[in-house]
């Protein structure tokens, strides 16, 4: 019975360790405060392990902005040169420069988690489609100032992250609503970056993680 049911599991995880890209099932739930964007990394690095998809470097599609000195990081210098396919073997994106136009692949029927589920979208309960990435829709980061990463990802009290769509779905039919990686900032009366604010409009705290190797 042992050996019958390593067969069943074998293709699943030979299938899972393709997988070149994933939106996580889960944030680390501290709301932003990811640890900072080691922590962040960290947190795809976990998850790909317990799902099969080793032997990868995984990166957070993370923004930073410039403060204490340290420069900006864009998150689409993060992430390797592509291209990257999902755990069941659909490429969202051939290179850079694909998954940051209008014809990359990544929508709620692709954007799936690192164990092959498709997260939660608007009309779903509950709504889970906001991606942390604190970025703007090229992909590179937001000027110093205000704030869009809840303090580099170290605050889960004041602040605000810019989010994407993981569905490509907002309230409107505008390039916003629309945008996997840029969509609106995150807000609540905690101070905009706590757990509660997340799934206040309509997040989890969840990261888009890529093979960067």
């Amino acid at each position: 019975m042992a050996l019958f049911a390593s067969l069943v599991a074998a293709p699943a995880q030979a299938q899972s360790a393709n997988t070149t890209f994933f939106v996580t099932s889960a944030g680390p739930g501290k709301g932003a405060d990811l640890g900072g964007i080691e922590g962040a990394d960290k947190q795809c690095a976990t998850l790909a392990s317990a799902a099969g998809a080793t032997a990868k470097t995984w990166h957070a599609y993370l923004s930073t902005q410039a403060a204490d000195g340290k420069p900006a990081v864009n998150a689409r210098d993060r992430i390797g040169k592509g291209p990257w396919q999902n755990s069941k073997g659909v490429v969202i994106a051939k290179d850079v420069a694909d998954l940051h136009s209008a014809s990359n692949n990544l929508n709620k029927q692709t954007a799936l988690s690192e164990k092959g589920e498709v997260i939660n979208g608007r009309g779903d309960t509950p709504n889970r489609h906001d991606a942390l990435t604190g970025s703007q829709a090229d992909g590179t980061a937001f000027a110093a100032g205000e704030d869009r990463t809840c303090k580099n990802w170290t605050s889960s009290t004041q602040g605000a992250a810019m989010m994407g769509h993981i569905d490509r779905i907002g309230l409107r039919d505008d390039d916003a609503s629309k945008s996997w990686n840029s969509s609106h900032p995150s807000r609540g009366p905690d101070g905009g970056c706590s757990q509660a604010d997340l799934k206040s409009t309509g997040g989890d705290g969840l990261l888009y993680c890529f093979a960067a190797n």
